[in-house]
C-alpha cells in the first residue's frame, strides 16, 4: 500500500462489528484493531460472566483479528484496555501477561462504564503489519 490507503480486514475466527465500524484497518505498515469484547464468534453473546474467561475470549479474538490482517500478537506496539472496574485490574493484569510474555507492548487501561453488550473487558491494539 502507498499514500494513504486503508484495507478492511474481515476476520472470520472473531466476532463480526456489532456496529457501523470495521474490526480492524490496516495502513501505513500497521494494524489498527477496533475493541474486542468477550464474545464467542459464533454466537456473538459473551462466553461467561467472568472476568477471566472474557479475558481470554478477548486476546483470543484480537489475535484472530491481527492474524486475520497477517500480523500477529508479537507485533502489537500499543494497546488500550477498558475495564468496568478497576478492582479487577489485577485478574485481567495476570491473564493479559500470557499473551504478551516476550515483548510487551505499550499500554493504557481506563475504567469505563457501560462496555457494549455488558461485558466486564474490551481491548483494543495497534500492530505492525
Amino acid at each position: 500500500m502507498t499514500g494513504f490507503e486503508k484495507k478492511v480486514i474481515y476476520a472470520e475466527k472473531a466476532p463480526k462489528a456489532i456496529g457501523p465500524y470495521s474490526v480492524a484497518i490496516e495502513s501505513g505498515g500497521f494494524v489498527f484493531c477496533s475493541g474486542q469484547a468477550g464474545l464467542d464468534p459464533a454466537t456473538g453473546e459473551l462466553v461467561s460472566a467472568d472476568l477471566e474467561a472474557q479475558t481470554h475470549q478477548v486476546l483470543t479474538n484480537l489475535k484472530n483479528v491481527l492474524e486475520a490482517a497477517g500480523s500477529s500478537l508479537e507485533k502489537v506496539v500499543k494497546t488500550t484496555v477498558f475495564l468496568r472496574d478497576m478492582a479487577d485490574f489485577p485478574k485481567m493484569n495476570a491473564i493479559y501477561a500470557q499473551y504478551f510474555s516476550s515483548s510487551s507492548p505499550a499500554r493504557s487501561t481506563i475504567a469505563a462504564a457501560g462496555l457494549p453488550k455488558n461485558c466486564i473487558v474490551e481491548i483494543e491494539a495497534i500492530a505492525l503489519k
